[in-house]
């Protein structure tokens, strides 16, 4: 069962990895604990995992006026991992794009 959805790409996220090169961020399952993060971020980039912190956030309602009027609805909840990785090891995210 995969328990990583997507990886985290966004400006504070990168900020983080700027400052601190060795960490990475996830979108994971809500169900996944930190161990099974771990494993699975181990086989499939092929790095030693040191650390995994993670947080869980809950779905926002928002609202919006339009010329139809008020549109409602709901973002989606998610849990993040952020993963911190052996000294010297790297995930390049861009690799397999062309």
């Amino acid at each position: 069962m995969t328990f990583i959805i997507k990886p985290l790409v966004t400006e504070k996220m990168t900020k983080i990895t700027e400052k601190q090169p060795n960490r990475y961020g996830f979108i994971v399952r809500p169900e996944a604990n930190k161990l099974e993060i771990k494993n699975e971020v181990e086989s499939l980039y092929n790095v030693t995992v040191v650390d995994v912190n993670t947080a869980r956030y809950a779905g926002k309602r928002s609202s919006r006026y339009t010329r139809a009027g008020l549109v409602k609805g709901q973002k989606n909840a998610f849990k993040k991992a952020i993963v911190t990785l052996k000294e010297g090891e790297t995930i390049d995210f861009y690799s397999n794009i062309q």
